[in-house]
């Protein structure tokens, strides 16, 4: 076994080039928000809060966030893994080029449906077809797939899914990404969940020994934290659908790569924890649309901040209760990767 000393080493040392990689991603993020939000100014990406009664701020506020959020992860890993990989052979991995690709795409995608509104069917699929696509970008060092599922109960039992593994990979990706999208309702949400559930896939990335999606997944954290300056109540900027999307898209990603391969043995319950608000919030709303009869992609303020805010609360106090009840899941989740990964 490892000395205590020399285990708390090699652990600060894991987290030397993430943290370096959040750092500068923060910095790149806080810095291109202000020049996009005149960007979304100029060309009219502006939410107007008259269009319909379920949007809570005032006054019209420009979207296109997810520029600057895309911006400061790709910046930050152009500056840091050739810095952290300079004698590796491959220092960008198929699977992050293509979830940097594919990522950048639906950036566009959102900041276009941000001025043109598409239908959610059309939403849906596109969202789809970038969880198939991005199960294309195989190399030796892994693919965004989910091989086998597992509980940490009886024993750690595995179930390959085998011809299953494409679809199921693409709908949790879906989930994931949509989830992240709808749970952007009020300012500084879902930066904030971005935040605490991209720093909890750094943990576990480093608990696990997978040190390259550990930069990426800090990279990630630190261009959301780094946005949700300018987002946070009251907010300057939105960060629009493309934002939403490359974070849940990009999220999603990573903790494939990272989470669900660490804990295999309990790789079915790590999503429900990690990404417990956002999904337990979509099931939430749909189960009560479902219920009144209305259409489950007709939006409406039957979300959880929306709630808490009937209740009284704040913006602020609101979305305080969320970060802290998705910080509570998200420990949970390192310590049942502990005992079970």
């Amino acid at each position: 076994m490892m000395p205590l000393a020399a285990l708390q080493e090699e652990l600060l040392k894991g987290f030397r080039y993430p943290a370096l990689a959040g750092v500068i991603a923060l910095f790149v993020s806080w810095l291109l928000t202000p020049w996009v939000r005149s960007l979304a100014i100029a060309k009219g990406a502006v939410d107007d809060p008259k269009i319909d009664d379920r949007r809570v701020h005032k006054e019209p506020t420009p979207r296109w966030g997810g520029l600057a959020i895309y911006g400061g992860l790709v910046a930050s890993l152009l500056i840091v893994v050739p810095v952290a990989y300079w004698t590796a052979g491959t220092k960008f991995p198929f699977w992050l080029i293509g979830m940097l690709m594919i990522g950048g795409a639906l950036v566009v995608v959102g900041a276009l449906d941000d001025l043109y509104q598409y239908k959610a069917k059309i939403q849906a699929l596109l969202l789809l077809v970038a969880g198939f696509a991005i199960q294309m970008f195989a190399g030796p060092e892994g693919r965004v797939q989910v091989t086998m599922l597992g509980i940490p109960f009886g024993g750690g039992s595995h179930w390959p899914l085998a011809l299953f593994a494409a679809p199921l990979t693409a709908f949790y990706i879906f989930v994931v990404t949509k989830t992240m999208d709808t749970i952007d309702g009020i300012d500084g949400l879902a930066a904030g969940l971005a935040t605490i559930s991209a720093t909890t896939l750094t943990i576990i990335a480093v608990y696990g020994g997978q040190p390259r999606v550990a930069l990426v997944a800090a990279a990630l954290g630190g261009s959301a934290l780094g946005f949700l300056k300018h987002n946070y109540n009251p907010a300057r900027i939105f960060m629009g659908t493309g934002g939403a999307y490359v974070l849940g898209f990009s999220l999603a990603c990573l903790s494939i790569v990272g989470a669900l391969k660490t804990a295999t043995a309990a790789s079915i319950i790590i999503p429900a924890l990690v990404f417990g608000v956002p999904i337990f919030d979509a099931f939430f709303v749909i189960i009560r649309r479902i219920a009144s009869g209305q259409p489950i992609t007709q939006a409406d303020k039957r979300h959880l901040h929306h709630t808490l805010l009937k209740r009284g609360l704040t913006q602020k106090q609101t979305v305080w209760v969320l970060y802290l009840v998705t910080a509570v899941l998200c420990v949970t989740a390192v310590l049942v990767i502990r005992k079970n990964g």
